[in-house]
């Protein structure tokens, strides 16, 4: 699954690209791994908001000796008890912007750390994945949708892709009823899409 992903843009950029406005300006690191703070856009009051929010819902799982805390970061099964009371609530969806995202490679990279596939969306400058969020105590915290691979990233991860949306269906996400925006837990594009 998607656990590693940049943002390779500045906040006033994104402001201009998907229509924001910047809540809280900060800096967030280039590869954005679980548990890290990151920008999300939220629709608040009728105006797309930008902040930072930390990857991955805490969810409480038994461990071997005691409960362990999971930071779960991709969310597939949208209608399930763990995922639907955020997309039920307008207020609980976001857009995570994005430039490029990893899929596990074969082997090894130039500097010895696993390869990773790059893929990168051709059409958009400023791409966002179909997120959800809500308040924890560590914080506003997110995590976004996956769906079944397109016939780029199937041979290469065959498992699932982010749900990616294109740019006239981030204010459905946003704003939309249930029904409408699980419509929009499809695979992007091929045709829109890159890989190095």
């Amino acid at each position: 699954m998607c656990n590693r992903y940049r943002n390779q843009t500045s906040t006033a950029e994104m402001a201009e690209a998907l229509d924001a406005v910047v809540a809280k300006d900060f800096a967030w690191k280039a590869d954005i791994y679980p548990r890290y703070e990151a920008p999300v856009v939220i629709s608040h009051e009728g105006t797309r908001r930008i902040g930072p929010m930390k990857w991955g819902f805490p969810m409480e799982v038994e461990g071997k000796t005691k409960m362990l805390t999971k930071h779960v970061t991709n969310a597939r099964h949208l209608d399930s008890p763990f995922w639907k009371p955020s997309l039920e609530h307008v207020s609980r969806r976001c857009l995570v912007p994005f430039t490029s995202f990893a899929e596990p490679k074969p082997g090894k990279d130039e500097e010895g750390h696993p390869a990773q596939y790059w893929f990168r969306v051709t059409d958009q400058k400023i791409a966002c994945f179909a997120g959800l969020w809500r308040h924890s105590e560590e914080g506003a915290v997110f995590a976004f949708a996956t769906t079944e691979p397109n016939p780029l990233i199937a041979p290469l991860h065959p498992k699932a892709m982010p749900v990616i949306l294109l740019p006239e269906d981030q204010e459905k996400w946003l704003t939309g009823n249930y029904e409408d925006i699980l419509k929009l837990q499809a695979p992007y594009p091929s045709q829109m899409m890159s890989v190095e």
